[in-house]
């Protein structure tokens, strides 16, 4: 019953972006079962053909593609997951307290904000990781500790404009704590702005990983990850091979499938009227 009603609300745009999320979630979750090899098994020649004896053909070593896009999807979406997890836990606390307190601690928080995000993202990443190493809780740590910054701004401004809400002033003259305030009062009201926040935050964060991998400092082999299995097998382009642009392509499809998505949550959040 919710899920068809969910379905009913959306528009066509954002029932297609729904289908490709779906479907590239069912193909990560369900990678072990679904997948007909290894991720890292050598299974045939060096780019097998697409469509012979493997669908998507092989990749620079001979690993089949289609299990190495399904395991692709498995380790890249839980890595951009669990990154953007820990950017919007960090990020929001930090801009409610902010928001909240004010004052000295506000201005540290929001100066310190400004010089981190001053520096383009991709440098960052690749300066930090290039010095630390590449290990997976490095990564979901870099990543989350730079998008954290802008999730700081935007936590910031929405819960200032909640904060001066009668009913937070009323919470404080009872005597409610700050964290009761920014539980209670603030996170219910922020939601919908943050959580489409949240989707848009989670496209960026992939992309950074996509490109980390592509420039080798993402997730490192034998995991399959798509960024890196378009760098691996981008020298068959010279040849006429086309097999880079499979997981290039369920890089775009999947943003793409995000952003439809949002822009459907962001439509309905602000209240104007569907054109059907």
């Amino acid at each position: 019953m919710f899920i068809s009603a969910f379905w009913n609300d959306l528009n066509t745009s954002a029932r297609i972006g729904l289908i490709i999320v779906v479907f590239f979630a069912f193909c990560a979750i369900f990678a072990p079962w679904l997948a007909p090899y290894g991720q890292s098994q050598i299974v045939g020649d060096v780019w097998e053909p697409i469509g012979g004896e493997f669908i998507f053909g092989t990749d620079q070593i001979g690993r089949d593609l289609l299990t190495r896009l399904m395991y692709g999807a498995r380790n890249t979406m839980t890595l951009a997951l669990v990154s953007t997890t820990v950017s919007f836990t960090g990020g929001a606390v930090l801009g409610f307290i902010a928001a909240t307190m004010g004052g000295a601690v506000d201005q540290v928080l929001s100066r310190v904000v400004d010089v981190v995000i001053s520096i383009p993202t991709l440098i960052a990443s690749l300066i930090v990781l290039s010095a630390v190493g590449t290990a997976t809780p490095t990564l979901v740590l870099v990543i989350g500790i730079i998008y954290a910054m802008p999730v700081f701004r935007i936590a910031r401004a929405v819960a200032m404009d909640i904060e001066v809400m009668d009913y937070v002033e009323a919470a404080r003259v009872r005597g409610e704590g700050l964290w009761w305030i920014m539980r209670e009062e603030i996170l219910p009201n922020a939601l919908t702005p943050l959580a489409a926040e949240f989707g848009l935050r989670f496209c960026f964060v992939f992309l950074l990983i996509a490109s980390l991998s592509f420039l080798g400092l993402g997730l490192q082999p034998p995991l399959a990850d798509w960024g890196a299995m378009v760098r691996g097998n981008a020298d068959g382009i010279a040849w006429g091979f086309f097999h880079p642009l499979l997981p290039a392509a369920c890089i775009a499809s999947l943003t793409i499938g995000i952003n439809l998505l949002i822009d459907r949550w962001v439509h309905k959040a602000s209240g104007l009227r569907d054109d059907q």
